[in-house]
């Protein structure tokens, strides 16, 4: 296979340098956010923030997205996500690859670092820790962390971009 040309290298190497630039600061803000939270909130407690609205708790979650899946009598759930978790770095790369919608990319990348980000907290802990906790009165919404939110933004502007431009799915790598 012959090396690619000098400007569809630089293209790559840009797509790409995009990808982790994002993908590190959501990683690294979802670490820095965790590690203050495990080193100022005890395990399982809660701090009020806005009353009746908003708390920063301590909790931990083997599962998934809405605690589906967190359960301690799971134990094939680790190996579950970490293969999730290749599949979709895998499945990030390939779009990444054949790619030029910025948006798309950017996106791609908040993905990518919220999925090490809790990737990490599963390596380290067997679990995730979440903190965040938006409630109204006794309904709580699943508390989550800032690797979600990327995950979830990401997502969303995934979602965007491929309706904005259909054909980035359509497009063959170039070689």
């Amino acid at each position: 296979m012959p090396a690619p040309c000098p400007a569809f290298q630089d293209s790559m190497q840009k797509k790409y340098g995009l990808l982790g630039i994002c993908a590190l600061a959501v990683c690294l803000l979802d670490q820095l956010t965790k590690w203050l939270v495990a080193s100022t909130i005890a395990p399982y407690s809660t701090v009020p923030i806005i009353d009746g609205l908003f708390d920063l708790v301590h909790i931990y979650n083997r599962g998934a997205a809405f605690g589906f899946l967190n359960s301690p009598s799971i134990e094939w759930q680790f190996w579950l996500f970490l293969v999730a978790t290749l599949c979709a770095a895998f499945a990030i790369f390939s779009l990444v690859r054949s790619s030029t919608d910025r948006l798309l990319i950017v996106s791609l990348g908040l993905v990518l670092g919220g999925a090490v980000g809790n990737l990490i907290d599963r390596v380290r802990a067997r679990a995730v820790l979440d903190f965040l906790d938006f409630y109204i009165g006794t309904w709580h919404w699943p508390a989550f962390n800032v690797a979600d939110i990327g995950i979830c933004m990401g997502a969303l502007g995934a979602v965007l971009a491929l309706y904005v431009h259909p054909q980035e799915l359509h497009k063959e790598p170039k070689q």
